[in-house]
């Protein structure tokens, strides 16, 4: 993908204002609640960090995916929680207060690892010969500029104007999920005469990883009997990933105009399934 406006500008201005609008929500107890709840925060986030990208990268090879749509699919599985998984929690009646300190430590950690994780899946599934280029240092400064220097922002004005920050929150919500929706649909058009192609191609193997890592999150956080509010939180922060921050990756700082489909077709796809899966949680699950 060639740079211009929509990879330049518009993915870096629309993940700041919606990584500020999460900043509206936090306080310091939520990054310190996750000493308070240990069992629950390590389940989420090891299942976030490592079960995640394990189960991305076996429906990649299962799908035999070409190199650049494995790299896109490992993409979005590296890039976890963001505001919709809260509010699908929220949805589902899940543990609205566990979702959110996942999210906030996810989206400490997510700058370091991010660029990493990316690195080593180019490096296996393309090869260091090719041209796609990711400096480690480089990204890693620019990630923590775009998602945390503005969660920070977030933050102080939420402690000093607590008014403001409570009318200015709501409206960043609706922005996040409608300009994503509206940044899908300009890819979607720019890249028209291919879409289809690369939908037949990731489609099935984008749902299926949504699938499994919903189910996976729930279950995992079952087996190790936390409770069903607790379980509902993290199968979506496990299952409803950041498809922003994956496109501003894709297709911005590595600037591939392939890598970035399957974070398309998962950020569509996760509506719909996160939304089935909090009816089946409301209708089936108990404590």
């Amino acid at each position: 993908m060639q740079a211009d406006i929509l990879t330049t500008i518009i993915l870096p201005a629309s993940l700041f204002i919606i990584m500020f609008g999460m900043g509206l929500t936090l306080r310091s107890t939520d990054f310190t609640r996750v000493f308070k709840q240990p069992k629950a925060a390590i389940i989420g986030l090891s299942a976030q960090m490592v079960a995640l990208p394990i189960i991305a990268f076996s429906v990649a090879v299962l799908f035999n995916l070409p190199p650049e749509l494995a790299v896109g699919l490992m993409i979005i599985s590296f890039a976890p929680g963001g505001a919709t998984s809260n509010m699908f929690t929220n949805f589902a009646k899940g543990d609205v207060a566990l979702s959110i300190s996942l999210t906030a430590v996810a989206s400490l950690i997510t700058p370091f690892t991010l660029p990493l994780f990316t690195l080593l899946s180019m490096d296996y599934f393309i090869g260091s010969g090719e041209a796609f280029k990711l400096p480690l240092l480089k990204t890693v400064m620019q990630l923590l500029v775009i998602s945390v220097v503005p969660v920070i922002i977030g933050m102080l004005m939420l402690s000093k104007w607590q008014k403001v920050a409570g009318k200015t929150e709501p409206v960043i919500k609706v922005f996040s999920i409608v300009f994503l929706f509206l940044i899908i649909a300009a890819i979607i058009l720019k890249n028209k005469e291919h879409m289809a192609d690369f939908f037949l191609q990731t489609g099935f193997a984008t749902l299926t990883l949504n699938i499994l890592v919903l189910a996976l999150g729930y279950g995992l956080a079952k087996f190790f009997k936390l409770s069903r509010a607790q379980s509902v939180s993290i199968g979506y922060e496990v299952g409803i990933q950041n498809g922003t921050l994956a496109l501003l990756v894709a297709g911005t700082l590595i600037g591939n105009s392939t890598m970035i489909i399957p974070a398309v077709t998962y950020s569509i796809l996760m509506f719909f399934t996160g939304f089935l899966f909090g009816l089946l949680l409301k209708k089936y699950s108990s404590d």
